[in-house]
């Protein structure tokens, strides 16, 4: 992109040929990057995601846009860009909304599956997580879910398009809700906690 710009790319011309090509082209962004850093409000982020959770994923958004089902592919990309995590040097600064660890997106067996996930994804190097809990006191609103790669591009979602904006402006208003939330937020242990309760809760 050229210095500054801005790319509203609609979902229903990015899906166009289904969702793997959308996933293959995160993939070659993520792996040219050192470090990103993200806030997800709603949903659990795909790099922490299993193959029968992001199944889950697929299928919905498909049926939602009557899009073309590819949601194998799909899922084998997405598993692909895990591999991210496990290569040196790599950073993930990931901040969760508890909420998006309560979703059920998929059946318990479903969810449980992908809560034990996240918990082992808490003990890799590469990865920082924080987790918001319901009860935190939040020095924003929630807000909509965006990823950093770097401090060169924010990559926004909505319902009706993804959002690419490089200019300075937009870099450094997203770093400082990211911040925000982040001061909100609980790590290490206390995010383990609150995910193996939510994984409990399954159970009640």
């Amino acid at each position: 992109m050229n210095e500054g710009s801005q790319q509203v790319r609609p979902w229903q011309e990015r899906l166009e040929a289904g969702h793997r090509p959308v996933q293959e082209e995160w993939d070659s962004l993520v792996r040219a990057s050192q470090s990103l850093r993200a806030w997800e409000p709603d949903i659990v982020p795909g790099l922490f995601q299993t193959a029968d959770y992001a199944r889950c994923v697929f299928e919905s958004l498909a049926e939602l846009r009557n899009t073309t089902r590819d949601t194998d592919d799909a899922v084998r990309a997405r598993m692909k860009r895990q591999e991210w995590l496990h290569l040196p040097g790599k950073e993930l600064h990931q901040l969760i909304w508890e909420g998006a660890l309560c979703a059920r997106l998929g059946s318990p067996e479903v969810m449980a599956g992908q809560l034990y996930r996240i918990l082992a994804v808490l003990d890799l190097d590469s990865v920082r997580l924080g987790v918001v809990p319901f009860d935190a006191v939040l020095r924003l609103p929630v807000g909509n879910a965006f990823t950093m790669v770097e401090d060169r591009l924010v990559v926004i979602e909505d319902w009706y398009a993804e959002h690419w904006l490089d200019d300075a402006d937009a870099i450094a208003l997203h770093r400082r809700v990211w911040e925000m939330h982040a001061a909100s937020a609980v790590y290490g242990s206390e995010a383990r906690r609150i995910v193996a309760r939510v994984r409990r809760d399954l159970d009640a």
